[in-house]
């Protein structure tokens, strides 16, 4: 019962991020009804349930019957397996209920940039904000110690900002440094950052090889990167300490 309450607050949270993704993009303000993005009519309650009404409708808008696009539910679906993964990771800490919130705070912000930058190739700045001191303050009231939290955003922060000015701003963007500050305070530790950055790096370098040799990207075309370190970030996130476990036990 526990799990399946997990999984309907994920598909809720996940169809709000769709809605606060679409409005971050169009600078709109949060409140007020959906709408479909095409005919701009007001979507009814019953046709915004998440995941079963995108089935019920068959993809399409009710009332100019364009398709929707399958980012909504595939958002509400990750954000519903990614909210139950974390819910199971944490269960048997003691500060169940904080570092629940927090990785949940986590999967919300990843989730948003990953659907974001691949989008439109822009890093959100005005929501990373805000989600970067919140998971500051929270890793604080988790124990996690000041400095050790200024060390490693630091570190975040400089690993991309060296890129930004060796490539001449080429190679990474402005909000890639802001991005590696986030990471930075969210993984205090050097093996976790190593990981995140392995994974993201591995996964953005072999999506980059499969796109050009399919011929869909050029070698001199940008492929946008926070889409890999969200991906690279939730794996640490969730199976990161089992990963360096692993390690020292093979090593």
């Amino acid at each position: 019962m526990s799990s399946l309450f997990v999984i309907l607050i994920g598909l809720i949270i996940g169809s709000f991020l769709n809605c606060l993704i679409w409005r971050l993009y169009k600078d709109e303000s949060l409140t007020g009804r959906s709408y479909c993005p095409k005919c701009r009519k007001t979507i009814a309650w019953y046709d915004n349930i998440p995941l079963l009404s995108f089935v019920a409708l068959g993809g399409r808008c009710r009332h100019c019957h364009k398709s929707i696009a399958w980012r909504y539910p595939l958002v509400e679906l990750a954000a519903a397996v990614l909210f139950l993964l974390t819910f199971l990771k944490d269960a048997a800490s003691p500060d169940f209920a904080l570092l629940l919130t927090r990785d949940w705070l986590i999967v919300a912000a990843l989730i948003v940039i990953f659907v974001y930058d691949a989008t439109w190739q822009i890093v959100p700045m005005l929501f990373i904000w805000p989600m970067t001191a919140a998971i500051f303050i929270l890793n604080l009231l988790l124990g996690v110690p000041l400095l050790t939290l200024l060390l490693f955003g630091a570190v975040g922060a400089a690993f991309f900002l060296v890129q930004y000015v060796l490539t001449r701003r080429r190679g990474v963007g402005e909000g890639d440094i802001w991005l590696g500050l986030m990471f930075g305070l969210t993984f205090p530790s050097g093996l976790l950052l190593l990981i995140l950055l392995v994974v993201s790096y591995g996964a953005g370098t072999l999506a980059s090889l499969i796109l050009m040799a399919s011929g869909r990207k050029g070698w001199k075309e940008k492929i946008a990167l926070g889409p890999f370190l969200a991906f690279g970030a939730i794996i640490t996130l969730i199976w990161g300490e089992v990963i360096i476990r692993h390690i020292f036990r093979t090593f």
